[in-house]
């Protein structure tokens, strides 16, 4: 192998002075650098050389090498810059805008609701979406033979494992199943084991249910649990609250009308409805021509539920409250698809 280092020597000297851009700069480095280039085959073939050329020529070759290396380095800064005389662009242009990201509507209108019962005096809690059936059911007064704990309608998970310290496997003990929680009272038990009255609590957060996903249902969802707890609370506390609180979400003008329900955990139960935002109350596709719109649902919190977080009888008394985050958006916004939420189409989230 005969290697003729004085000829690329001076070849590339040649070459360096004619660099003007940076193609110009990357065609010059693969030539020299490249995997077969000119330096880099010398190199990688040192061992082929009569042994009296190699430290001659392996020296000289690395010498060119960093020469090349910092060239590049210093060409590549200055072309980079714009400062170079005659650049080929303009460097007063505008650079590349970034949109700003926003919250999700479905996060807006959580945060409206929050701050709405914040303003009260209800403090925001946070609580798991893995829960025990015992806080999901038994301490709400939801019998065993409720068709909300079959299979079909919660989501309950395999009892996790540990490993001991000589390495087998053993079960987490807890209260119960444990299960995706299908609702967010389970924070206000939660909440009361913990701590004693007064109590003015809202729980928001996802939920879920094993429901077929269509225009009003999804697998997940979100709700916002409220409940407040203190001695002498009345029907009328609960009134009082939940009328500013739809006043401030859907305006002044609307109405409002408790209708008696069945609720486990609340005893007596109402449904509350406000007059429709749409058609204020007259009749149109989105209230089923009635003028109403069912909003949440609420009541007295039943003794039971006292009784199984630990508070004396008939000492304390309160009320709850829940509510559908989707629900609240779509008629706020006149939504018909509760899918819309999910499918993260930005013609539609922009909106908000």
């Amino acid at each position: 192998m005969s290697v003729d280092i004085e000829g690329i020597t001076q070849g590339l000297e040649e070459e360096l002075k004619s660099v003007g851009d940076n193609a110009s700069l990357e065609a010059l480095r693969i030539k020299y650098l490249g995997r077969k280039g000119s330096l880099s085959e010398i190199l990688s073939h040192l061992a082929d050389l009569p042994l009296e050329q190699r430290p001659v020529v392996g020296k000289r070759a690395n010498e060119l090498k960093q020469r090349l290396l910092a060239f590049i380095k210093e060409k590549e800064a200055e072309f980079n810059s714009g400062l170079q005389q005659g650049a080929k662009f303009d460097i007063t242009l505008p650079g590349t805008a970034y949109e700003i990201g926003q919250r999700h509507p479905l996060t807006q209108i959580m945060d409206e609701i929050c701050a709405i019962f914040s303003h009260l005096g209800f403090k925001i809690v946070e609580s798991p979406e893995i829960e025990t059936e015992f806080n999901n059911f038994t301490a709400l007064n939801i019998p065993l033979e409720h068709p909300s704990r079959d299979v079909f309608d919660t989501f309950y998970l395999e009892t996790p494992m540990n490993t001991d310290r000589s390495g087998r496997l053993t079960q987490i003990k807890s209260a119960g199943k444990l299960l995706l929680r299908s609702h967010t009272s389970p924070g206000q038990i939660r909440v009361m084991k913990q701590y004693q009255p007064p109590l003015a609590v809202v729980v928001p957060g996802k939920v879920y249910r094993p429901d077929a996903v269509d225009a009003s249902h999804s697998f997940m969802f979100h709700q916002v649990e409220g409940f407040l707890v203190n001695k002498e609370v009345k029907f009328s506390d609960l009134k009082g609250v939940l009328t500013y609180f739809c006043q401030e979400l859907f305006g002044k003008d609307i109405r409002m009308r408790f209708r008696p329900h069945f609720f486990p955990f609340t005893e007596p139960s109402a449904e509350v409805d406000i007059s429709c935002i749409i058609c204020k109350g007259k009749g149109c596709s989105v209230c089923g021509r009635k003028g109403w719109l069912e909003i949440l649902g609420s009541g007295m919190i039943h003794p039971n539920v006292f009784k199984a977080v630990g508070y004396p009888k008939d000492k304390y008394t309160g009320f709850a409250f829940g509510l559908g985050i989707e629900r609240i958006a779509m008629l706020k916004y006149g939504i018909n698809d509760i899918r819309l939420f999910f499918e993260n189409d930005l013609r539609f989230l922009k909106q908000f």
